[in-house]
């Protein structure tokens, strides 16, 4: 098996915790709109709020957590722990009889969640990066799409509590595989060598990279180059949360990690996903059909993820990020014309219906493609070794805060001012573009152990357009590895 392949299963059977993440973000757009829900819990939009916004605020302190286990457990064990967790939480909703136990178990299993984000970003080579932490969004998506099509069939076959236990029931197969066996992967070499473990580190760089040579010659310097970056990282680099906030490259690093995940959220697709019913209702589309459509949707994400991790290492970070987010603001001015225009009760609904529908698969489209992908792949690779766990931690817990937020507030707001909702998000998506215009930097095939000198030197500068920063653009281009170079054609790429 060439290396690059084994990098890539390695990836994808890691990633396996996004499925999760997927399915339950997915599927409960199905359970809060199904008739025997509401017939059960009497909730109101508050109520429903809370139901769907308790899983991310769980995942919030899991990703505060995962840090700090991370280091001091290594990234397998962190994932199981978070899959253990995650199966308790999975049951607890799975068999609720009152709503507070289903808040409860929306809680443990986001809790479960916050761990399995800490995927294994650290094993591939930088020329395919980008790939192997896309399969985030990826895996993501995959759960979105069995949660949409398994909600949307209990749906219309089913009328009493299968309709929603049943979606919630299945979420736990997936987490019970990665407990099982997360343990028969490699540990992050990266993370080997920083706990005095080198000789299993540069093994595992081997398998990785060589076919297990470990006399190959980048695996020797790759080896080589992770003990010299970690010796001066422990003598030089940030040691504790606080010293990311007062190290100025590494607060930089979190400025924007923080930035994108914030970003990404503000781009309105969790009030989409959760919502659908609620949302789709604006227009005059009924429950069933909202979730039919979702679950198309779910395809064609699916497609704009596959591209996006075959594309994304020649297209680069910062233009598809920008591009995508001015896309998305088109979508939701479109869609908020149509939802002021074309209320439930007009006769034009119906060819209004479909093209708000259209428009949410183009959206959907831009944003699987450009802005969930990247809010991983980003802060994953612009940290150091010895921030990685801290930083990523910290964005994911932005992320996690930012999408409880808007759970928590989209059901109230729909209900008190409808269509005009919505306009926040065309701001934001306009807003993120200008913002990732003038602070965002190109990290496209920079190695991971460049990224402290070169990308965020300490004099590096933060806004990256005008002639300032020509220099500086220079310096980043240069530190790229080339598609042309002998290590990479070995890989097989």
């Amino acid at each position: 098996m060439k290396p690059h392949t084994y990098q890539f299963l390695v990836g994808v059977f890691a990633s396996m915790g996004s499925v999760l993440f997927g399915y339950d973000l997915g599927v409960i757009a199905g359970v809060v709109g199904s008739t025997s829900y509401a017939e059960l819990f009497n909730a109101n939009a508050a109520q429903n709020g809370a139901v769907v916004s308790l899983f991310t605020g769980g995942a919030f302190f899991g990703a505060m957590f995962a840090g700090p286990a991370g280091d001091i457990l290594g990234r397998r064990l962190t994932i199981m722990l978070g899959a253990i967790v995650f199966l308790l939480g999975g049951a607890i909703q799975t068999a609720a009889q009152t709503i507070n136990y289903l808040y409860g178990g929306r809680a443990i299993a986001g809790l479960g969640v916050g761990f399995l984000t800490m995927i294994i970003r650290e094993i591939a080579h930088p020329s395919i990066r980008g790939r192997v932490t896309g399969l985030q969004q990826f895996m993501l998506g995959i759960g979105a799409f069995l949660a949409g099509w398994i909600s949307w069939g209990c749906f219309i076959n089913l009328t009493n509590d299968g309709q929603w236990r049943i979606p919630l029931g299945i979420q736990m197969l997936p987490a019970l595989i990665l407990a099982a066996l997360i343990l028969l992967f490699p540990e992050s070499p990266r993370w080997l060598v920083d706990h005095d473990r080198a000789d299993e580190g540069l093994a595992t760089l081997a398998k990785l990279h060589s076919n297990g040579d470990i006399n190959d010659p980048w695996v020797q310097a790759e080896f080589a180059q992770i003990r010299e970056t970690i010796t001066f990282e422990h003598e030089h680099e940030a040691k504790s949360y606080l010293e990311l906030f007062t190290n100025p490259s590494a607060f930089r690093r979190l400025f924007l990690a923080c930035s994108i995940q914030a970003a990404t959220q503000m781009t309105g697709v969790s009030a989409i996903q959760y919502f659908s019913v609620t949302i789709f209702a604006q227009i005059g589309i009924s429950a069933d059909e909202a979730l039919k459509y979702q679950a198309i949707n779910s395809i064609l994400a699916l497609i704009a993820q596959s591209l996006c991790m075959l594309l994304i290492d020649k297209f680069g970070r910062r233009p598809t990020i920008i591009v995508g987010n001015l896309v998305n603001c088109v979508m939701f001015v479109v869609a908020t014309i149509l939802l002021a225009r074309f209320p439930p009760d007009t006769n034009s609904s119906g060819t209004a219906g479909w093209g708000f529908i259209i428009v949410t698969w183009l959206y959907n489209i831009s944003f699987s493609f450009a802005c969930g992908p990247l809010s991983w792949i980003i802060p994953a690779e612009i940290f150091d070794t010895h921030t990685r766990s801290k930083g990523v931690s910290l964005a994911t817990m932005t992320s996690f805060a930012f999408n409880t937020l808007i759970g928590q507030v989209t059901s109230i707001a729909v209900d008190a001012v409808g269509w005009q909702y919505f306009i926040l998000f065309a701001v934001c998506n306009a807003t993120n573009a200008v913002f990732f215009w003038l602070v965002l930097p190109e990290t496209k095939r920079v190695p991971l152990e460049q990224m402290s000198t070169v990308i965020f030197a300490p004099d590096a500068p933060w806004i990256v357009v005008g002639k300032q920063s020509e220099a500086y653009r220079a310096a980043a281009a240069a530190a790229a590895v080339g598609p042309e170079e002998e290590d990479i054609k070995k890989g097989g790429v």
